[in-house]
């Protein structure tokens, strides 16, 4: 699988061209729109949440500190969802496609994930931006985010490409994915501080493997420090079993995912 991959990589990298023209096609600000959308919903959270979650960040003077985590954790998670998402749902939209055209049948996963990589980055830069208002300057540890997106877009494709494959067979996954996945952000330190989480709820806040990947982006992004390495073994673990038995799903179902479709 990963050789005709490789085989149609120029397919790929077409694709991701396409695909991300066509997200904007006869739009006037173009990729500003994908920016522009989370950068609102911060803005949101900040203007409600602000003057609570400001009195209970300890040791931070800086009075944008909790915009700035907010757009952190923000950006970590769109990328994670972005690309779990529209994995699932990849294999039944481009149903057509796959009667007609013959091509490995895992590229269309790898397109969004190219496609979600880049629109990460642009967002990335718009952040920076927004932190240039405020006076936050960024610092070296940006560079840890580039493991942290790899093991974010790890996990989410491994997760993603399950999930898709059994979506084909049972539509209610896609369904049931809507529901969990707003479950998954609120349980995800995103919007408040892992230290105003009530005691009984702390161990899943600790077993959510999006917690140190998160966690990663706003220490680099708010506080300019290297991540604690040792946390992120169970995101690695999760998105390396994730990977392998998205691979073995696929394998076994790839003969009937088209007749199924």
């Amino acid at each position: 699988m990963l050789h005709s991959i490789w085989r149609y990589r120029h397919f790929i990298l077409a694709s991701i061209r396409g695909d991300l023209r066509g997200r904007f096609a006869r739009s006037r600000l173009g990729a500003f729109w994908f920016i522009l959308h989370p950068l609102a919903q911060a803005l949101i959270f900040s203007i409600v949440l602000a003057e609570v979650m400001q009195a209970r960040m300890p040791d931070i003077d800086n009075q944008a500190a909790y915009p700035i985590y907010l757009l952190s954790g923000m950006a970590a998670w769109g990328l994670f969802s972005e690309i779990l998402n529209r994995s699932i749902g990849i294999f039944i939209e481009q149903a057509s496609a796959m009667k007609k055209i013959s091509f490995p049948r895992l590229c269309l996963p790898v397109i969004i994930w190219g496609s979600a990589l880049i629109n990460h980055v642009l967002l990335l830069v718009a952040i920076a931006v927004i932190f240039l208002f405020f006076g936050h300057f960024p610092g070296l540890a940006w560079f840890y985010l580039i493991p942290g997106m790899l093991l974010i877009s790890v996990m989410a494709f491994g997760i993603g490409v399950f999930l898709g494959v059994l979506n084909v067979f049972v539509r209610d996954v896609a369904q049931f994915m809507t529901v969990f996945m707003q479950l998954w952000f609120w349980f995800t330190p995103i919007v408040y501080l892992k230290s105003v989480v009530p005691e009984q709820f702390r161990p899943l806040i600790q077993l959510n493997p999006m917690t140190p990947l998160v966690n990663l982006y706003q220490d680099a992004l708010l506080l300019n420090q290297a991540p604690s390495w040792l946390s992120l073994w169970p995101a690695i673990l999760v998105g390396g079993v994730a990977v392998a038995l998205s691979f073995v799903v696929f394998r076994r179902a790839s003969p009937e995912l088209v007749d199924a479709l």
